[in-house]
């Protein structure tokens, strides 16, 4: 890992009232570093702007208002003269079978999740270039790294978010802009309760499975064994290296669950490969 580097960074963090957007808010303004914050509701964030008024600046920002988004990107790149590490974070779970799920709840947590990160990296971008650097931090989820009964949308736009960074990273590398996904285990923060949207309907047929992965989750809230404060101090360390992780695997938990996927997905290839690997045509001699 390479030492901290000893510049002034400039962080735009989007969903800063509450979870990872807070604690990676504190965690930078602690350090010195500058930091817009941004959040539905800029009155969330005074405590913020009154601990650090000389390196924290507050914008309200909705990412599913791709009318303002533009706007408030220029206000942030304004208000330091630059933009160094542009870090999508708002969002909220969806959990409920997927039969479940109305088409408005689909569609609202793929313009949060998925369509407003979009927003967010299709303004920054331009400013990043000119720059001629900037690292892009995309928040996912462990859904992620093996999906749940219960999570097929909110898993869905983090895999499309996840698809998304894999190829801006390939486009981006040259132009020396910088990107990292974030995958987080169970933290101690408030989405089980304040940030997790329940579905609108209930099939009896899915409480053995959807059903059960809610109730689960709902004996966890406040029990997480992910350190918020921790995990931020983590995506700095990520950031300030000289090399940074395309993902940045966060806690016992998710490392976990990464080590059982890659081995699980690797027997099965093995497993299948006798039927998969023919699949080309065959070589004329």
């Amino acid at each position: 890992m390479n030492e901290p580097q000893t510049h002034s960074r400039v962080w735009l963090i989007t969903g800063c009232s509450s979870g990872f957007g807070l604690a990676l808010a504190l965690a930078v303004l602690a350090r010195g570093q500058r930091l817009i914050a941004t959040a539905r509701q800029p009155s969330a964030l005074g405590d913020l702007a009154a601990r650090f008024p000389e390196t924290c600046r507050t914008l309200a920002l909705d990412v599913t208002d791709s009318s303002r988004v533009k706007g408030v990107v220029a206000q942030a790149a304004e208000a330091f003269g630059r933009l160094d590490v542009v870090v999508n974070n708002a969002g909220y779970g969806l959990v409920g079978a997927f039969e479940e799920l109305g088409a408005e709840q689909i569609a609202r947590n793929f313009d949060t999740n998925f369509f407003g990160a979009l927003e967010v990296i299709r303004a920054t971008l331009p400013i990043l270039r000119a720059q001629g650097s900037g690292h892009l931090v995309n928040i996912s989820a462990a859904a992620v790294i093996s999906n749940y009964a219960g999570f097929s949308i909110y898993g869905a736009t983090k895999w499309a978010l996840e698809g998304v960074s894999e190829s801006l990273a390939a486009e981006l590398k040259p132009l020396g802009i910088k990107v990292t996904i974030v995958q987080p285990g169970p933290f101690r923060t408030d989405f089980i309760g304040r940030s997790l949207e329940r579905a609108e309907g209930h099939i009896a047929d899915y409480d053995r499975t959807s059903g059960k992965f809610l109730r689960f989750l709902e004996t966890m809230d406040g029990k997480q064994p992910g350190d918020p404060a921790k995990a931020a101090e983590a995506i700095i360390a990520a950031v300030e290296s000289d090399t940074p992780p395309l993902r940045l695997v966060l806690g016992k938990y998710a490392n976990d669950k990464v080590r059982k996927k890659l081995a699980d997905a690797e027997r099965e290839r093995a497993a299948w490969e006798p039927i998969g690997l023919p699949a080309d045509f065959t070589p004329t001699p």
